[in-house]
């Protein structure tokens, strides 16, 4: 796996779950990893000690996504803690792995419901590559974090498939046009992964069995599954592969 050293790193939405998985393992990799997050201090406070506690380096930074003017104030924070940390300004590695899902069929969605999906997970990550490229160097990685659910029809996330579908199609338009600069961009569809996002579905044998029946492997995802991925694309090791969808499903789709 490709080296990080003195790389910088911006992980949205990395204080738990998938995110911090991938801040973990960038920061083990040798990267300066900027932990967003949008409300729980302690899990951000957490993820950070865990990472400097196993000799990596991290800061965090709060920021709501999905509301106006979200893009300025995460990279506001971005630039103010990583001038307060001593480290030279400038980006190398943009996750966007913040998200939200609304769940329920077309006809009992309400606008409001809508208006967050696509606020969070598509016009979020839009204007917050756009400030990250103006900071971003030549060469470098933005990696989006989808979904297996825009591979196959899921009525019941119809909203959420919507919004991961257009982030998609933003992936495979920036790599387009970005590659001028050396900078690729890919994104990651993991399927169900043991989190807190699907810790009631988990809770009991049954409901474990269900969701690891998903799997050619027969297991729900961890956490690591995924951030080794992403972090094999934050590395120059994946220097030749741009505008790609990755199913990280652990099968489920086949």
């Amino acid at each position: 796996m490709g080296d990080l050293k003195g790389k910088t790193a911006l992980v949205t939405g990395s204080s738990r779950g998938i995110g911090r998985g991938i801040a973990q393992r960038l920061a083990r990799d040798g990267a300066l990893v900027a932990v967003h997050y949008g409300s729980s201090d302690a899990a951000a406070k957490e993820t950070v000690e865990g990472i400097t506690a196993s000799g990596g380096r991290a800061f965090a930074i709060r920021a709501e996504l999905g509301v106006p003017g979200d893009a300025e104030a995460l990279f506001a924070a971005f630039d103010a803690e990583l001038a307060a940390y001593g480290s030279e300004p400038g980006l190398d590695i943009l996750v966007n792995n913040a998200a939200t899902n609304f769940r329920g069929h077309i006809g009992e969605a309400t606008e409001a419901e809508f208006d967050r999906t696509i606020a969070v997970n598509v016009k979020a990550p839009f204007f917050i590559i756009q400030h990250g490229l103006r900071r971003m160097r030549d060469g470098g990685r933005i990696i989006n974090i989808t979904s297996a659910v825009t591979s196959t029809a899921h009525p019941r996330q119809i909203a959420y498939s919507v919004a991961k579908g257009g982030l998609e199609t933003l992936t495979r338009t920036l790599a387009k046009d970005l590659g001028e600069r050396g900078i690729t961009v890919n994104a990651m569809a993991p399927g169900w992964v043991d989190t807190h996002v699907t810790a009631a579905r988990t809770a009991t044998p049954e409901g474990r069995a269900a969701l690891a029946a998903y799997s050619v492997f027969n297991r729900v995802g961890e956490p690591a599954d995924i951030a080794d991925v992403a972090a094999f694309l934050a590395s120059d090791d994946s220097r030749w592969i741009t505008g790609q969808r990755i199913d990280v499903s652990g099968g489920s789709v086949l």
